[in-house]
Order: C-alpha cells, then structure tokens, then sequence
C-alpha cells in the first residue's frame, strides 16, 4: 500500500495524507488492548503512515510510552504531534487548561523523556483563557529555537485566537474537530487557516465512532457520558443518519468509515484526517479511503449527511 502524502500547512512539513489518533489505545473509548495497539503502529508505519497523534493527558502519559515502545527503533520514520495543557486529578476528572509558560516547558520535559526523543515534531497547545496566547506560544518559540520543538500548534481556537497566536510564531497547524457531523470550523477558523497558511489536523473524523454505529457505552467508554450526541436524546436519531450514510458508501464500493474519511481527505489539500484505529484489520480499512471520488459520488455522501444534521451539540465542554 502506498500512502500519499501532504504538505502540514502553506510552508509546513510534509507528512502522510491520513494520520493515526493514538488515544483511544491508552482510553476513553472501551477496553484497550496494547498487544493490539502496538501492532497497529508497526503496520501503520510499514504501510506510510508518518502522523502520529497524541496527548500527554491521554492515559496520564500512558500514551505516549505505549507509542515510544511502537515507534522504537524507527523513530525517524515518524512525525511526532503531541497535545499538552489539560489538567487531570489522579481518578482521571479534567480540572481544566494551564498553558503557563512554566506549566507548558514541564509538561515538554516530560512528554520528551515518556517518548524516548529528543525533540517533538509538532507540540500543540490548548487555550486557556487565563493566560495571554502570547506568552503561551512566546514559551515555544523558545523551545523551538532550543530545538525541543519542530513546530508549534494549537487545538480547538476560535479565529481570532489563531490570529494573535500566529502573529506571535508562525503556527504550523491546528487540531480541530472537523468531519460530516462537525462542520463548525468551516464558517470561520477554516478560512483563517487558508488565509495564514496554517495546516489542520481533523480529528472526529468518525464522529467519535458515531458515523460506524457506536453507542459510546460500556466499560472503559465514557462518550455517552462526555458526548450529548452518544446520549438517549440524540442517539437514535444521530445512528439514522449513519444507517444512511452506510447506504450511500454500499453503492460507491466503500464501507461507512472509508465514505467519511474520503469526504474529508476532498475537503482540501491542507486537511489530514486522523483515524483513531486501534487494530490492524480497522487501520487497513481507513488507509483503503479512496484519496478522490467523483462530485457525483461526493454530493450523495454529502447528501445524506447535510451540513448541521447531526443531533446535539459535539461536546459539552
């Protein structure tokens, strides 16, 4: 299989077009399996996968190390973007966003030493509206020209918050929630991001495993807790869409998870969905995407998910 690649925004680092999402492996998302994870790395990077996404609060760090072990011996052959700023007490509640200066190089320190590197290739930071974006991003450009850090980015901002902070360091990409049922970021933070040249790394590109039939329930997964659109309200309602959605990929040759993730991929070269697969079998079907579709083929996906169909909001915080 040979996988096409991207450039990470107008001026950015080229990578593979399709990104692998780790965090699931670690949790959130059910039982993990790390026999499993780990294979699913070793044939990510055998079939050209170089993004690898992750977060240091993802599994407490747990995720990182278990990507360390996957990437070992063949660090060089991966692009590396890691998420920091979140804050977790030890029963694993989200106490909020510290991106202080200080608070944002501790946390670098660590993720450097859980994956075994000396620099990371993209460290993205969320915002946190009690410190100026300038002194958050201003702390990486120094990290930057220490050569801890490649490329700076950001997740989940507003477009007036991508603006300060590129004009602080050029911001190589942001992380966003981007995919047929999440389209929020087209009004707006898209715009900008084309504007300024800034790549975009889509992640719930599945709908968080709602577009494949997934009810976030069970032990280990807490959508249906953290997600009004995995709750009775909006399930039913959000699974009907999926069942047409799976209608429309039967009659173009795909399956349901190759329909979105090919919607995505057509949206624009400087997008790059990233697959949250967690075993070999579902990582081979994203990489099966078609890379382009015809408009036809493209307006029947589209059509049978219009643009703000989706039920409840997609997060509740």
């Amino acid at each position: 299989m040979t996988l096409l690649t991207r450039s990470l925004g107008a001026n950015g680092p080229v990578v593979s077009a399709i990104g692998l999402g780790c965090m699931g492996m670690s949790e959130f998302y059910g039982s993990t399996d790390r026999k499993a994870s780990l294979a699913t790395i070793a044939a990510a990077l055998d079939d050209g996968v170089t993004l690898f996404d992750t977060g240091d609060f993802y599994g407490m760090g747990d995720n990182e190390t278990l990507l360390a072990e996957g990437l070992s011996g063949r660090r060089d052959q991966a692009f590396i973007q890691v998420k920091c700023g979140a804050l977790r007490d030890p029963d694993g509640s989200f106490l909020g966003v510290d991106a202080r200066p200080a608070v944002i190089k501790t946390a670098l320190s660590y993720s450097l030493k859980r994956l075994r590197t000396d620099r990371i290739d993209l460290y993205m930071v969320a915002p946190d509206p009690s410190v100026p974006i300038e002194d958050t991003i201003g702390a990486l450009a120094e990290m930057v020209q220490k050569g801890y850090i490649r490329h700076i980015g950001v997740t989940n901002v507003d477009a007036a918050l991508l603006r300060r902070a590129h004009a602080t360091h050029p911001v190589t990409a942001l992380q966003y929630e981007y995919g047929l049922l999440s389209r929020d970021m087209e009004d707006e933070v898209l715009p900008i991001c084309r504007l300024l040249g800034i790549g975009i790394t889509a992640y719930g590109v599945l709908g968080r495993g709602l577009i494949t039939g997934s009810s976030g329930t069970g032990e280990g997964d807490v959508r249906a807790t953290f997600y009004p659109r995995f709750q009775s309200a909006h399930l039913h309602e959000n699974q009907k869409i999926s069942e047409k959605l799976a209608e429309v990929a039967r009659s173009q040759g795909m399956t349901v998870a190759q329909a979105a993730i090919t919607w995505v991929l057509s949206q624009g070269d400087d997008i790059i969905p990233l697959v949250g697969a967690r075993t070999v079998q579902r990582l081979r079907e994203a990489l099966a995407a078609p890379m382009q579709i015809s408009t036809d083929a493209l307006a029947a996906i589209e059509g049978a998910v219009p643009k703000g169909s989706a039920s409840g909001d997609r997060s509740n915080h």
